[in-house]
């Protein structure tokens, strides 16, 4: 899929295209490519003189080779972008170019961005920009926005984990756990401390790519304050995750707790009912030996006697374990 961005009195409009001859009506300042075909490559290429590199979204490219400056003045930057789904939260590898040639038919350069599925970040700011007049000038400006929503986007994440596990808390810290409390809470502990590490390593992408465009040396006064400014917001985001961690660590240990508890309780009961019955099982030993006559033979009462003996012997290890309060 293949959307350019224009500016339209300050405020950013979208068009799908579906030809050459449609792309060569408009004079965009960004140029997103979602999934592209080889023909939509070859459409770029042909009317922007632009290559987009094959590995352009492979996520095992070296990390030198994220983010640099070709000898006409194009910066190449490789970004990861946050999708926190449901059923399998991810990243997603954005490929970059700040095409900043001026041929007659633009001054102020063009975005190019290349992703493989839709990304929330590039919703929101589609959504602001039609909103909100003069919140985008050039396509520095759109790679900035995008990077700043970025790390909005991850500090909207942390604080439903905040929220998550605040639940969480009230559950393991009310009371007893059961075995199946306890797996349920260690499930979605897991999965806060699986997201929450995503959100640590996208901030820290994000950090590399703004310092690589200030170091570019490509951004205006404004844009350069605006740029630290989303660092500042990036450093505030690390205590946070590293707060996190340490919760996610506490209600881990205290859920791990709770089932060492569950399970005391039930060695506890087999060491109780071992103590308990050892006396009766001596006794039946002890009658059970081969004496010349067997003593329960002998009376007519040895039987019921060897029996009582035993349940008495059963019975005052437990009356002691409760006077103790071991049984409890």
């Amino acid at each position: 899929m293949l959307n350019i961005f224009t500016l339209v009195n300050g405020r950013l409009f979208q068009e799908e295209i579906e030809s050459l001859e449609e792309l060569a009506q408009f004079q965009p300042i960004w140029v997103d490519l979602e999934s592209p075909t080889v023909e939509e490559k070859r459409w770029v290429k042909q009317h922007y003189g632009l290559s987009i590199p094959d590995d352009a979204m492979d996520e095992d490219i070296e990390e030198s080779a994220r983010f640099y400056a070709e000898d006409n003045g194009d910066l190449h930057i490789r970004s990861d972008f946050l999708v926190p789904d449901d059923e399998e939260p991810h990243t997603v590898r954005v490929a970059f170019i700040v095409n900043m040639a001026n041929d007659g038919r633009r001054s102020s350069g063009i975005l190019f961005s290349i992703h493989d599925e839709d990304i929330p970040v590039f919703r929101l700011l589609r959504m602001r920009a039609r909103r909100a007049p003069g919140l985008i000038e050039d396509a520095k400006e759109v790679l900035l926005k995008l990077l700043d929503a970025d790390a909005e986007y991850s500090a909207d994440t942390l604080e439903e984990i905040y929220d998550a596990l605040e639940k969480v808390s009230s559950q393991v810290l009310a009371g007893e756990v059961t075995d199946a409390q306890a797996g349920e809470v260690l499930g979605a502990i897991a999965r806060h401390e699986d997201m929450n590490g995503r959100i640590r390593r996208n901030v820290m992408d994000t950090r590399r790519a703004v310092s690589f465009l200030m170091r570019s040396k490509m951004l205006n006064n404004e844009q350069f304050e605006e740029a630290r400014q989303i660092l500042r917001d990036i450093d505030s985001l690390d205590s946070h995750t590293a707060f996190l961690f340490d919760k996610i660590n506490f209600l881990m240990d205290a859920t791990v707790g709770f089932i060492n508890i569950n399970q005391n309780k039930i060695i506890k009961i087999f060491s109780v009912a071992s103590v308990a019955l050892l006396p009766p099982t001596l006794i039946a030993s002890i009658y059970g030996m081969n004496f010349q006559y067997m003593p329960e033979l002998a009376q007519t009462w040895g039987y019921p006697y060897a029996l009582a003996l035993m349940l008495a012997s059963a019975l005052v290890p437990m009356w002691y374990f409760r006077r103790r309060g071991w049984l409890k």
